[in-house]
């Protein structure tokens, strides 16, 4: 095993990973659970898209685009962003209890849990509580680690990704022979949703933020950096402006969407009603921000409040 590396953004840690590796976390490595397809495919089922914020629309639009026949519920749980200042039990719980709420409303037949930091965490409890498929988020280790020619790949997320012991494991499993640096920004998510809302957002605020993924060492330097937070994607172009030199970056939508398909079977194409923007807050929503969720075919805005409990 070559090494893995926080980034100065969290910390020195160099160390074997030695960690058990539970039963119940039954992920495949990019987007899902280990469902089988449903047996009596519905025709025009409700997809529940579920994030912290606005990083989820990256995933919403490639489902969309897989699923055009399907009918569409995104839900962010603005009450409680960003998910990385919560401890994990009481993530856990604050998922549940919003899960809770949305599924009785708008009765999925999936949900897509579009957040990595949920995702390496709370899909346990989730598969155990309802009684229908949910398709994680989790960071693409084993892409980047077949894609990079160095040796040298990246993982951008949040502090609470990075710290998760399944992300290292995959890390372990999938890129063992990789040099792995670990970057968990504290801000990135932010400016991400600041730029969708129509806010200023700095490039040097931008390049702070990613500037640890770009490392030299004597084997190289870093040719591909996984944006492991569904946020990252909304700013991606400048991201790959800003960059000191080209990688690939591999974003894990596409792959999320195929799972999507393989476990709802064809979806017929037809009228179906409008697609619906959850919030659990609201208190973020402008006039830009409406026309940025419909330009993601969200013409419709609900408030279901669940405040975030002190």
């Amino acid at each position: 095993m070559q090494g893995i590396v926080d980034s100065p953004l969290t910390g020195l840690w160099r160390s074997r990973i030695l960690t058990s590796r539970g039963a119940d976390m039954q992920v495949d490595l990019l987007a899902g659970t280990e469902y089988r397809p449903l047996a009596v495919p519905r025709p025009q089922p409700t997809i529940l898209v579920f994030d912290s914020g606005l990083g989820g629309l990256t995933v919403l639009s490639r489902t969309t685009q897989a699923c055009p026949g399907a009918h569409i519920i995104y839900a962010a749980d603005d009450a409680g962003f960003p998910y990385g200042r919560l401890g994990e039990d009481e993530l856990v719980t604050r998922i549940l209890a919003v899960m809770e709420r949305l599924v009785a409303r708008y009765h999925p037949d999936l949900v897509v849990i579009a957040c990595n930091t949920a995702s390496t965490l709370v899909l346990p409890a989730l598969r155990a509580r309802f009684a229908i498929p949910f398709v994680g988020t989790v960071p693409a280790i084993k892409p980047a680690a077949a894609a990079t020619r160095s040796g040298i790949i990246s993982v951008l997320a949040t502090p609470g990704t990075v710290a998760r012991v399944y992300t290292r494991e995959l890390i372990e499993t999938y890129a063992a022979a990789c040099h792995v640096t670990l970057v968990g920004s504290t801000r990135l998510a932010g400016l991400a949703e600041q730029a969708l809302r129509g806010e200023p957002v700095d490039d040097d605020a931008l390049l702070a933020e990613i500037a640890p993924c770009f490392v030299v060492s004597g084997r190289g330097r870093t040719d591909v950096v996984t944006l492991s937070c569904t946020h990252y994607p909304l700013v991606l172009e400048r991201m790959k402006r800003l960059a000191p030199w080209p990688v690939e970056w591999i974003d894990p939508a596409p792959a999320i969407a195929r799972r999507v398909v393989n476990l709802l079977g064809p979806v017929a194409e037809g009228p179906c009603p409008d697609a619906t923007a959850v919030f659990t807050s609201g208190a973020g929503l402008s006039g830009p921000l409406r026309i940025a969720l419909a330009g993601y075919g969200l013409a419709r805005i609900a408030i279901e409040p669940v405040p975030l409990a002190n």
